[in-house]
């Protein structure tokens, strides 16, 4: 099913590219990028993500083939379109030693078991969970934001050599987490179908 974009979101991006030259990027690195810049209309993006055209290309085949998407806060559940998530932040406790966030990440763990794409845009401790656990993820979008532990966890997550898309700086949060997933998703599965 061909996904129609919206005469705003098609002018949005025209000016992006007027701003941006994004075509040196291969697809997949290009989307993605493209997608989180617009969802924070901030350009720095283009150097501060981290990934590669493989853990994109791993994840991407792993989404399309129907493999469970693992959040860590419904803000970023909300972000994601046309694909069902896993948050089980309600139902987590915190206790010593345990935030609410790496809680939710044992439990959707139990759930969803290796091979998950798991998708963080808010909380530093779930990324870090993670990072413990034998999760063998497909992929992890790792776009935690804030000034307590966010760089932290993101150069923890580049250091494990798991498929990731990472980003070097404090910023981060929901919105662009989410925006990295909708370019999996949206972008095509086949050559033919390429924009």
């Amino acid at each position: 099913m061909n996904r129609v974009v919206h005469p705003i979101e098609q002018e949005s991006f025209r000016r992006l590219r007027a701003r941006l030259d994004t075509s040196a990027f291969p697809p997949l690195t290009r989307a993605v990028v493209e997608r989180v810049i617009h969802s924070a209309a901030d350009l720095d993006y283009a150097t501060d993500l981290v990934t590669t055209e493989d853990d994109l290309r791993r994840g991407h085949a792993a989404l399309h083939a129907g493999a469970p998407v693992v959040v860590d806060v419904e803000m970023v559940a909300a972000g994601i379109t046309r694909r069902d998530t896993v948050c089980w932040l309600r139902e987590a406790t915190s206790g010593p030693g345990l935030t609410r966030s790496a809680h939710a990440v044992r439990l959707a763990y139990g759930q969803v078991g290796p091979g998950a794409l798991w998708v963080i845009g808010c909380a530093p401790t779930a990324l870090e969970e993670l990072l413990t656990l034998d999760a063998d993820p497909a992929l992890v979008i790792g776009l935690p934001v804030g000034f307590v532990g966010a760089a932290e966890s993101k150069e923890a997550l580049r250091a494990s050599g798991l498929p990731a898309v990472s980003n070097v700086s404090e910023k981060g949060g929901s919105a662009v987490a989410a925006a990295a997933l909708n370019a999996l998703l949206y972008h095509p599965t086949s050559p033919e179908e390429t924009p």
